[in-house]
């Protein structure tokens, strides 16, 4: 038995060896040297931490919490710049509170390793299969309470990592929560496969023959198996979605830097001055454009004199074009929303606003003011829209608006396709992600999006003040995109798209709920799996 010394060691070695894989998995979302998504970082990174696990030497919800909180942190440390540099926080402060965010999010994956060490224990024997779904349940079971719980924020999701790549296609099917699960299970698998490899070369049994490596053989198979199976469905299970025809759209990128965007002495003369510029000289092909999410920074009437009303006038005045514009609405009465407005002629303007708004920068959570009140934010309070808006009807397409992070909870935007019949056939999000600079959550909100693309087989256009300004199609591939951190404009032909995916049939009538389900099952399988087995009566194990 090893001495104290030896187990500290162990216990340091397997912590350290946590917060790297942690550290690993936040790149896999966008890596830092070219933002794009690394899946096969991915599934490292977490079987890594699998393997932590089956060595059992130190605590699952000790290796599970710095795990995460590497993860997690790794992933919105960008978060400091929005606290620290436009909030006017004190770095230490903005700091903690990234660390204090993490760790908090973090407790989830304790909590679902600590069950995993606890349960697999009683499982008996090592089980490549029953253990493997075990954690892929307890892991979809933290991943669906960190997303939804306490207002949710499921940024940085493991399933993100692989828009592309052989687990993709699963996205139209079980959506991101559904592919993370398979990742955890996948994970698990591949650790379980190694650590017996590494026992039979240790041991020098492969003289034994075939026998020595049936086991991996067969967990290699079913990996393949699983990962083989969306290239099956592509071939014998195409997704039923057909064109609804071509729409010409123009994306605007002010590029207004954040320190200014609000100051009526330089960032809002910017903003009122060029985006008035081009809504009101877009280009005569154009049918739709859209500005960014509060790109004009003012109230209507705030807006200088007979500013607003000369849009109106250039988009109710017949020809073929219309616009969606981000700016802020409301009085101090009845409160104030994030919103979109959309002209168009010959119909009353359009309205569109945001419903999941992010805490401490829309909305201040129960007795958090006294943090607020240390940050200077602007327009920090405003009310939440309905769930299910209806669509911007335009060319004969319907146009499903979302603001910023909203594209994040593709439950809600299930919402929208309840009937199949008024269900949107292309995406906009309009966003201003300005206060994290020049950072990879540029990469990583693009790569949120094409999630969504994949899921609901429709394509997104992406209007942002700094980036990422977009054309993903409906396989989630981006097709055309302004430089972030630039001025322009883009114009692209977009095919909208109509017929409901797996994923949004169920998800439009169930949410999550079916997800929930699968983790509770799982787990209440292994509880009652582990007490059969410690009573006298129980069988053979199968």
């Amino acid at each position: 038995m090893p001495d104290g010394r030896a187990m500290r060691v162990s216990t340091v070695l397997s912590a350290s060896l946590a917060l790297i894989a942690g550290g690993l998995q936040a790149m896999a979302i966008a890596s830092p040297w070219d933002g794009q998504p690394q899946a096969w970082l991915q599934v490292l990174s977490m079987t890594l931490l699998a393997w932590l696990l089956l060595r059992q030497r130190s605590s699952g919800a000790l290796l599970g919490w710095l795990f995460a909180t590497a993860w997690l942190a790794g992933s919105f440390w960008w978060m400091f710049i929005a606290m620290y540099r436009y909030a006017g926080l004190p770095a230490p402060l903005a700091i903690l509170a990234v660390l204090a965010l993490s760790g908090a999010l973090a407790l989830y994956v304790a909590a679902a390793c600590a069950l995993y060490s606890h349960l697999s224990k009683r499982l008996g024997p090592p089980r490549p299969y029953a253990n493997a779904l075990l954690f892929a349940g307890l892991w979809l079971l933290a991943e669906l309470a960190r997303g939804r719980w306490l207002t949710g924020f499921g940024w940085g999701g493991a399933g993100y990592a692989h828009v592309e790549g052989p687990l993709a296609a699963y996205a139209p099917w079980i959506g991101v929560y559904g592919i993370t699960a398979v990742t955890a299970w996948l994970a698990m698998m591949l650790a379980y496969t190694l650590q017996h490899i590494a026992e039979v070369v240790r041991a020098r049994e492969w003289a034994r023959g075939a026998g020595a490596w049936r086991a991996p053989a067969k967990a290699a198979l079913a990996m393949v198996l699983v990962l083989s199976l969306p290239l099956v469905q592509q071939q014998w299970w195409p997704l039923n979605t057909r064109s609804t025809g071509m729409l010409r759209i123009t994306l605007l990128q002010g590029n207004i830097p954040q320190d200014e965007k609000f100051q009526p002495g330089t960032g809002v003369i910017q903003s009122l001055r060029w985006y008035g510029e081009q809504l009101m000289q877009a280009p005569q092909n154009a049918t739709l454009v859209v500005a960014p999410e509060t790109a004009l920074p003012l109230l209507p009437q705030d807006l200088p004199e007979g500013y607003w009303s000369q849009l109106a006038n250039r988009y109710a005045s017949g020809g073929t074009s219309a616009a969606l514009v981000g700016l802020p609405l409301g009085n101090g009465r009845d409160g104030y929303t994030n919103s979109v407005i959309g002209l168009a002629p010959g119909q009353q303007a359009y309205r569109y606003d945001k419903q999941h708004l992010v805490p401490f920068g829309e909305f201040i959570p129960l007795g958090f003011r006294w943090f607020t009140a240390m940050m200077q934010i602007p327009l920090g309070d405003f009310n939440r829209g309905d769930l299910n808006q209806p669509s911007f009807n335009w060319q004969g397409q319907r146009l499903a608006l979302n603001i910023c992070y909203e594209d994040l909870f593709g439950e809600e935007l299930g919402a929208r396709f309840e009937d199949a019949q008024t269900a949107p056939t292309v995406f906009v999000n309009v966003s201003n992600i300005a206060w994290f600079g020049d950072t990879v959550a540029v990469d990583q909100h693009l790569h949120i999006s094409r999630m969504r693309a994949l899921e609901f087989a429709r394509p997104m256009v992406r209007a942002t003040n700094t980036g990422a300004t977009a054309w993903i199609d409906h396989q989630g591939q981006v097709r055309a995109m302004l430089q972030p951190h630039t001025r322009g404009v883009l114009t692209v032909e977009v095919e909208g798209r109509a017929g409901l995916t797996p994923y949004a049939r169920w998800v439009a009538a169930f949410g999550l709920g079916p997800l929930w389900l699968l983790s509770l099952l799982l787990l209440t399988w292994a509880v009652w799996r582990g007490r059969s087995r410690r009573t006298p009566t129980a069988g053979v194990e199968p």
